[in-house]
């Protein structure tokens, strides 16, 4: 399991991750990336448990995601399957799972205040906390993306699946944005990453 995990999450963290990955019923598999999704937690149908994370992280984001599905893992073993996948059981599982990890032997100095503040109440995705979302993407391999907040009003862009859209005017937190070929408007949040057209 060492050797599986160098590379992808941050050398101090491996031996606490092995800790909490040291259940029998409970398989890790690193995955080709999927655009939808850093990682998933599902219980089998033969009564094992399987986490599943992208192996495009940076490390940073790894270990979130991964401490983040074996919160789900451990909400389920603690209180039971008919909790909220992201309630409050899970909230307070993450939060305790990731604490230990909130140091800068782990985490680089600059993204532990936004981490803190991220952990007060975890969202169902760190992709919606703006912030911390932008923090963690310079720690990307390919950090020279751009990001929809970053685009001048009215241009137009695609997505990773080939949809275009033209940028329009910022709500609270979100972008107005309307699809070319339906004309139909939807929200974006600022950090997506967007292809100018």
């Amino acid at each position: 399991m060492h050797n599986t995990l160098q590379g992808y999450i941050p050398e101090h963290s491996i031996p606490q991750v092995m800790e909490l990955l040291a259940h029998d019923k409970l398989d890790f598999i690193v995955k080709s990336e999927r655009k939808t999704r850093h990682g998933d937690y599902r219980k089998l149908k033969n009564g094992r448990h399987l986490i599943t994370v992208n192996s495009n992280l940076n490390p940073y984001r790894f270990l979130m995601t991964l401490i983040h599905e074996i919160a789900h893992f451990e909400a389920f073993k603690n209180y039971g399957p008919f909790i909220k996948p992201h309630g409050k059981e899970w909230k307070l599982t993450f939060q305790h799972l990731m604490l230990p990890f909130l140091n800068p032997k782990v985490f680089p100095v600059e993204l532990l205040p936004l981490l803190a503040n991220h952990f007060k109440n975890p969202k169902a995705t760190s992709d919606t906390d703006y912030h911390l979302s932008l923090a963690l993407k310079q720690f990307d391999d390919n950090s020279d993306k751009t990001y929809i907040f970053e685009a001048p009003d009215g241009s137009v862009f695609k997505i990773h699946n080939g949809r275009q859209f033209k940028k329009g005017n910022r709500r609270v937190k979100r972008f107005e944005c309307v699809e070319i070929k339906t004309g139909k408007t939807y929200l974006f949040n600022p950090n997506v990453e967007i292809e100018l057209i």
